[in-house]
């Protein structure tokens, strides 16, 4: 088994995309902060919503720490929030929430679900941001929203209905 799983994070090291830093190369204006947050299922799951791309660029994200994180310790996942700082200017913002299990095994054995969408909003200086949802069979949501007002940024993502992912999507 353990085997199986360097050999399964070998072959995802190799295959991952570069990221960019969400702040390019440059940028001397102000900035704002995007926060990640998750949700403990129990102690081998967690729903994250986090951001995965600013302005079609992919940036480091919440499901990737939570893995590298979660790498070798068997069934235990161990949930990893990011925050980054990111421009004061009018952005899309990639967004997702996922359910994910510590071990492959437990994501083909378990239920999974995902909701995708983009956001689309001009952060202020100074302000934090945080990407907040919820995942279950007959609703799943994802939005961004202040940490301070509770405003949702532009729109919340929303499926109505299963959006459990199938066995090839995990």
């Amino acid at each position: 088994m353990k085997m199986l799983a360097a050999l399964l994070a070998a072959v995802l090291a190799v295959s991952g995309c570069a990221t960019a830093p969400a702040v390019p190369k440059g940028y001397t204006g102000p900035i704002a902060t995007i926060k990640d947050s998750f949700t403990s299922l129990d102690l081998s799951a967690a729903n994250i919503f986090y951001l995965n791309k600013l302005d079609g660029r992919e940036i480091d994200d919440s499901l990737g720490a939570t893995r590298g994180a979660s790498y070798g310790h068997g069934a235990l996942l161990t949930p990893v929030a990011l925050e980054r700082k990111v421009p004061t200017q009018a952005a899309t913002f990639h967004i997702i929430g996922r359910t994910t299990h510590a071990a492959p095994i437990q994501s083909m054995t378990h239920a999974e679900y995902q909701v995708v969408g983009d956001v689309h909003f001009t952060p202020q200086a100074d302000k934090i941001y945080v990407v907040c949802g919820e995942l279950d069979k007959s609703h799943s949501v994802v939005w961004i929203e202040d940490q301070q007002s509770h405003e949702v940024m532009d729109k919340k993502i929303e499926i109505q209905g299963d959006a459990h992912l199938g066995f090839f999507e995990k």
